[in-house]
């Protein structure tokens, strides 16, 4: 939001430094972000002067040029060759001096110089009107008044406006402070904190007055509940054109573009005040009959922009007898607006629902300076002073007469807010005792009434503009704000106490795991929950009857929840491969959302992510891409230090993101699944390199996590690994191996593990390379050769009959 401050002087009378506002703005809640010079005219018409012409003689060499002697008040003519056809001895005239900057009207500078013309010394420039910024004219020099005295500068003469605006990082609650009045309102609040006591100046409207009752609008608000206020009056004979060159200032200075004056002022008025404005022209209202009502849902409106829009049942509608005109408090119509041909208009002001608003402007993606305020909550109290306060300036820039009386519909008055507030409350909250008398003088500089006064308290009135404060602890925080986050000491002991929570909360294991892949240089990232719909094509697990879509999504790349943190993980690593950052390491701690049934779930999780060289380049240190082995390491770190690897099983991965994985479970649940991100998926991503993932379920690892150490016996009798390298075809998934091995011997083999997978060079088209480890243990005797021998060569065998494995 952007807030001049020569506007904001209107308010209040202060002479305090920009940057001297800016810090008591930023104290007060009101945070500004930049402080932006503003000038009427780009440049300032610096170095611009009051020029004389003394002499104006023919070009000796050129046809169209003349050569003046000119005096620039400081007692030396000078030579300059001038083109203008328009240019004669005796004028005054504005002299671009040596030196000086002119800017273009795309607002590229060019600097003037000392040179020759045609063999002629020039030492300046006598300029056009658009050669300055003062006008489009090119037609001639500009002729300045007979009484100007040479030397004069030209910003002394053409009333240069020079400007410094905020540009404020207003929060959302702030709906009191969006326009100048607002922000007047809270520095005056702050400056009687620093012992400055100023007037607060507001626009007078005392002038206002019907000058003959000609041409009255009658109005039916038919939906009280989304209007509860709706004011309007006619003014007749306007002269629509553009508007004068304060005003347009004002406009230029916080980055609006004139249009005319009618629809300049309504602007002026919704920044100077907050309350926005509509002007209609009010011969084109039908039956003089103003109907603020909903239409039948799909009724076609062309708004101002050209837009053809369906309607919905429930936007709230200015209408007139034949049909909607405008969209209240969002967009106005194409067909009802001001254009040069207006002579009479019906101005309305009015307090809409801030609910209904939003959802009108959401629905229709329209986002207006009205529908911004409205929707967050604008002050009903002061429509009707804002309606004549337009009026006035209406008639001033663009004459006209007020034919109507002000029409009010006012059925319900919106009542201030009550709030009982403890001196007890406001000491526990800041941390510092406060005197009563300061308390009560906040209060005071921010228009909240003191109603009633006890031992324990004050009871307070709560101004109808400031619709976030309705609660005891909203009050203790606008006394604190305005009092000074700075000014409250710093305690010098601190205060702690012992509570007894158990170590195993989850924030608290979580934390752990963090930190701990964190020193093995993994980075936490943290995702959009909000994701696309067509990821449901990647993966079956994916699936559509579970989404949870949203109602009105920001864009449709925005449009469901997730439902697996995979693929939030492969944007993220696709964004910084992209960017020249192809060796990752990415962990998240997150949540997946479904709808199943008609019930709502949300699953937390922690997902790894691993790409890239495993270790960085460096001269003594050979590169080594990242592989599952090591991937594995990773995750089985993570189940050691949450004191369950010891449970977990090792079972075949069923997700079919997976080229090749391994899953972990305990009992029937599934803990952690993880594996080589299959290549089909990368490509929808543009990644070309492998991606190793893991997604572990930190709702089930929640519930057997534990800090309680449990001994066992060491085995009396040892377990004995072998391995196999098997060449296999490309098709042949561990899921298949691991069920033949258990079938083959149920016993005595305790555990398979796959710890290497390789496809490529020197193998077979069409085939692949597993590594498998088989444990292998008996609890009641040690194992013989024999006994090991006899389980291998089966496994061997119901590998190669089965599966059509080849021991490698």
């Amino acid at each position: 939001m952007r807030i001049s401050y020569n506007w904001l002087k209107q308010f209040i009378k202060i002479d305090w430094k920009s940057d001297e506002i800016s810090s008591l703005l930023t104290d007060l809640g009101l945070e500004v972000e930049a402080v932006d010079n503003f000038e009427s005219v780009k440049g300032g018409l610096q170095g611009i002067v009051v020029g004389h012409v003394l002499t104006c003689e023919k070009h000796p060499d050129a046809d169209k040029l003349k050569i003046t002697t000119v005096d620039l008040g400081d007692g030396t003519p000078v030579q300059i060759v001038c083109g203008a056809s328009n240019v004669a001895a005796g004028q005054k005239v504005p002299v671009a001096t040596i030196g000086t900057k002119l800017f273009d009207k795309e607002g590229n500078s060019f600097e003037i110089k000392k040179g020759k013309i045609r063999g002629q010394e020039s030492f300046g420039m006598i300029c056009a009107e658009d050669e300055i910024g003062l006008g489009d004219s090119h037609d001639g020099i500009m002729v300045l008044a007979d009484d100007l005295k040479p030397g004069t500068p030209a910003s002394k003469v053409f009333n240069i406006e020079v400007d410094e605006v905020f540009e404020i990082g207003l929060t959302p609650n702030r709906a009191d402070a969006m326009s100048h009045l607002g922000v007047a309102r809270d520095l005056k609040a702050g400056l009687s904190q620093t012992n400055v006591h100023t007037e607060f100046i507001t626009p007078s409207v005392s002038k206002f007055k019907v000058d003959k009752r000609t041409l009255k609008i009658d109005v039916n608000v038919v939906d009280n509940k989304l209007a509860p206020r709706y004011a309007g009056v006619t003014i007749s004979g306007v002269t629509v054109k553009p508007s004068p060159a304060w005003l347009q200032n004002r406009l230029k200075s916080i980055g609006l573009a004139p249009k005319n004056n009618i629809v300049d002022v309504t602007n002026y008025v919704l920044h100077e005040l907050g309350q926005p404005l509509h002007a209609f022209d009010a011969n084109k209202i039908k039956g003089n009959k103003v109907i603020v009502k909903t239409v039948a849902a799909g009724t076609k409106f062309t708004t101002l922009d050209n837009i053809e829009r369906e309607l919905h049942e429930e936007d709230l509608m200015i209408c007139d007898e034949s049909g909607p005109m405008c969209i209240a408090g969002v967009f106005g119509g194409a067909n009802s607006g001001v254009t040069e041909t207006t002579t009479n208009i019906f101005l309305e002001s009015a307090y809409f629902n801030p609910v209904s608003i939003r959802k009108t402007a959401k629905r229709h993606t329209l986002s207006t300076d009205a529908s911004f305020r409205f929707e967050r909550g604008i002050d009903p109290e002061i429509t009707v002073y804002a309606l004549k306060r337009a009026a006035l300036l209406i008639q001033e820039v663009a004459g006209g007469e007020i034919t109507s009386d002000i029409v009010d519909i006012y059925p319900k008055k919106i009542e201030d807010f009550q709030v009982f507030l403890t001196f007890d409350k406001i000491n526990k909250l800041i941390g510092e005792e406060l005197k009563k008398e300061t308390i009560k003088n906040i209060l005071a500089s921010l228009d909240i009434k003191v109603n009633s006064i006890t031992d324990n308290g004050l009871g307070l009135v709560i101004p109808s503009y400031r619709v976030d404060v309705q609660r005891e602890v909203d009050v203790i925080e606008e006394i604190l704000r305005v009092y000074g986050y700075n000014n409250i000491k710093i305690p010098s002991k601190i205060n702690a106490s012992v509570s007894n929570s158990s170590r195993t909360e989850e924030f608290k294991v979580q934390n752990i795991i963090a930190n701990q892949l964190c020193s093995v240089g993994f980075h936490e990232m943290m995702a959009n929950s909000l994701t696309t719909s067509s990821y449901i094509e990647l993966s079956e697990q994916v699936k559509a009857e579970e989404t949870v879509s949203m109602l009105n999504p920001l864009s449709s790349d925005l449009s469901v929840m997730r439902q697996s943190m995979l693929f939030s993980a492969l944007e993220a690593i696709s964004y910084n491969i992209n960017r020249k950052n192809a060796d990752l390491k990415l962990f998240e701690f997150g949540k997946t959302y479904h709808k199943i049934e008609s019930a709502y779930t949300e699953k937390k999780h922690l997902t790894i992510s691993m790409t890239g060289n495993a270790t960085s380049e460096n001269w003594n240190v050979a590169q080594k891409p990242s592989d599952f082995f090591l991937f594995k390491g990773y995750v089985m770190t993570i189940l050691s230090k949450l004191n369950i690897d010891s449970k977990v099983k090792t079972v075949p991965v069923t997700h079919d993101v997976f080229n090749e994985g391994i899953a972990f479970t305990i009992g029937n649940e599934i803990v952690a699944e993880f594996g080589t991100v299959k290549k089909s998926i990368l490509k929808h991503f543009d990644i070309k390199q492998d991606v190793f993932f893991a997604d572990l379920n930190w709702n089930a690892i929640q519930k057997y996590v534990s800090n309680k150490i449990k001994l066992t016996e060491i085995p009396k009798f040892p377990e004995v690994r072998r391995d196999l390298a098997l060449l296999v075809n490309s098709s042949v998934t561990f899921e298949e191996l691991f069920a033949v091995a258990k079938q083959t011997e149920k016993s005595l083999l305790k555990n398979i593990n796959l710890f290497d997978v390789y496809e490529g060079k020197n193998l077979p088209e069409g085939k692949k390379s597993y590594a498998l480890s088989f444990i292998l243990q008996d609890t009641s005797k040690t194992l013989t050769d024999v006994q090991i021998d006899k389980i291998m060569k089966n496994l061997q065998t119901n590998f190669e009959n089965k599966l059509e494995a080849v021991l490698r």
